[in-house]
């Protein structure tokens, strides 16, 4: 495969995943509104929101520092940002993708471009990011159910959870801070509420209570977002899709299942595999997610270094 097909995969995923994963903050924001959600509190969710694509973030208007937390056009536009740019990655490898991923896109691409014109935003922005996870969804079922599982198919994975991995473990970082909600044996209601928000960011929220009832403990969402191996969203669970891919990957091009990329994977499921969230707490928690997050910027790193960015001479046999 290409270097630049290979990297249109990569991002056209991961830059859906971050639309989806705005979209779903903003939602469950907008519906915490109505538990008496203040300014802080917003902070904390929102801050998770990912800034948008490189080069695009000219077009976003000027957040007022001053002014009080509250869902806004920006929110909207970085979602549609994300959109173009996956829409972009898609159209540059057109001929490699399904037509019904194809016209998915398209359709999601069109929703951001009639809600800039019309009042959609301002009268129920709930309807329109709603529509922006329930379109996520329809790709990625289209991606696994009409695209063959080859190479491009595991580049797809690859971006799609490095992204997700490093969006759960800054929402725990941000839920975590010194600022953020704090810890203790007993939650006031408003800490309550921000915890179920950040497990229903996750949508995580039914499968907590079936792992743990609803009792909702800040140690307890740490452990179930982090190193739960069957829910979709932990970062243990994604970790390890994200080895299986790159292991995958290195095998259709003949390449020892060794290398730089698998090595970091590997060592970032290691890392999450062994860990005891009563260890890593009484440790230190933001360090242990500061690490992961930089375990997946060297997995980005060096699946770009080995398989997108090479150098030319080390592509040709010697």
């Amino acid at each position: 495969m290409l270097s630049r097909v290979a990297d249109a995969f990569y991002w056209m995923s991961r830059y859906l995943e971050r639309a989806e994963h705005s979209a779903r903050v903003a939602d469950v924001y907008l519906s915490l509104t109505l538990d008496g959600f203040d300014d802080h509190a917003g902070h904390t969710l929102l801050a998770s929101i990912a800034s948008p694509p490189t080069g695009y973030a000219a077009r976003l208007r000027v957040a007022d520092p001053a002014a009080p937390v509250r869902l806004d056009v920006r929110h909207r536009d970085a979602v549609a940002l994300c959109i173009a740019a996956a829409r972009e990655n898609a159209r540059n490898i057109r001929e490699q993708i399904s037509s019904e991923m194809w016209v998915q896109l398209n359709r999601m691409y069109l929703l951001v471009r009639e809600t800039e014109r019309e009042r959609a935003w301002a009268d129920d922005p709930g309807a329109f990011l709603r529509a922006i996870v329930e379109g996520a969804h329809l790709f990625h079922g289209f991606t696994d159910s009409g695209l063959s599982h080859d190479e491009g198919w595991h580049y797809i994975q690859i971006g799609r959870f490095i992204e997700r991995a490093t969006t759960t473990a800054a929402m725990l970082e941000a839920h975590f801070a010194p600022s953020g909600p704090q810890e203790g044996g007993g939650l006031v209601a408003g800490h309550y509420i921000e915890w179920v928000g950040l497990l229903r960011s996750c949508a995580a929220f039914e499968a907590y209570c079936r792992h743990y009832t609803a009792d909702v403990r800040p140690e307890r969402v740490a452990e179930f977002l982090l190193l739960n191996a069957d829910f979709p969203r932990s970062v243990r669970f994604v970790a390890d899709r994200v080895e299986d891919s790159l292991r995958a990957v290195a095998r259709s091009l003949g390449r020892p299942s060794t290398g730089r990329p698998e090595r970091f994977a590997g060592r970032l499921r290691a890392t999450l595999n062994y860990g005891q969230i009563d260890e890593i707490m009484a440790d230190n928690l933001l360090r242990y997610l500061e690490n992961i997050r930089r375990q997946c910027d060297q997995v980005h790193a060096a699946v770009y270094q080995t398989y997108i960015a090479y150098a030319i001479d080390a592509a040709i046999p010697a």
